[in-house]
Parts: structure tokens; sequence; C-alpha cells
């Protein structure tokens, strides 16, 4: 377990060219969104089909990249040690801003499927005090997420 960690932090410091660095951060962000899609243990349709989309908005990408990242953090998801090896990235390069979008993504494919499972709920309140959001801030963007 720690050996993987410190293998995934040697990887990003040993690869100095910056667009393996923003391919490695957007994975992280992807990887997060992939924590909460599975801490309820399933893929719902109605996640599969946002996930994607939300990749694009949140990390400004087109499609394609979208679905290798979903396909590259189901993978490396399986074989995460802990939220703190994508947060520690994620808090190196993002701005409040796009923490907070990245936040409000995650909301979003929370209740994606119709219901917020505490897991999930427990994932994303994890994640916001990883990224040092307030807990005000959190609370806001759940409330912007939410179905009407």
């Amino acid at each position: 377990m720690i050996a993987k960690l410190k293998q995934f932090l040697s990887e990003l410091q040993a690869t100095p060219d910056p667009e393996t660095e923003a391919r490695q951060l957007k994975l992280a962000a992807a990887c997060m969104l992939m924590e909460v899609v599975f801490a309820d243990e399933q893929m719902s349709n109605a996640e599969a089909a946002l996930l994607p989309s939300l990749l694009q908005k949140t990390l400004d990408i087109d499609a394609t990249e979208a679905q290798t990242l979903v396909d590259e953090a189901t993978q490396r998801g399986q074989h995460a040690t802990s939220l703190f090896e994508f947060t520690s990235v994620i808090n190196d390069n993002f701005s409040v801003a796009q923490k907070q979008q990245l936040v409000l993504a995650m909301w979003q494919i929370a209740y994606a499927d119709g219901e917020l499972c505490r897991y999930e709920d427990q994932i994303i309140r994890r994640c916001a005090d990883l990224l040092y959001l307030k807990h005000s801030e959190l609370i806001q963007l759940r409330n912007q997420a939410m179905p009407h």
C-alpha cells in the first residue's frame, strides 16, 4: 500500500514534462470523481452518462479525453491507497475556484442516481477537507447540486 503511494508520487516527481504533469492532474481529478461513483459499489446508468460531461466541464477537455480519463481513473482508482494521493496533486495546482468546481462535480455525480448514500457524502466531505475548503463552501456546493 505504501509502496504504491511512493511509486505514484515518484512518478509525479520524476516527470517534469508540463504535458505529463497536466495529464496527471486531470487523472487525479477524474479519480476523485470515480471515488464518489464507486462509493456505493456500483455505477448507475445516470452516473455513467453524467461523468464524462462533468469531466469535460470541470477540466475543460473534449469528450474523447474525458472518456479516456474515465477508463484510466477506473483502473487507477482500484489501486488507490488514499484520497491524499489525489488531493495533494490538486492542492498544488488548482485554484480555490477550480477546487470548488471539482467538489460541485462530485456532489452532482453523487446525486445523479437520485439518492445520496452516506459513503458518497463521507468521501466528498473528506475530499473537501483535504482540499482545504470551508464547511460553508461544501454546504453551498451541495445545495447547488441537489436536485430540485
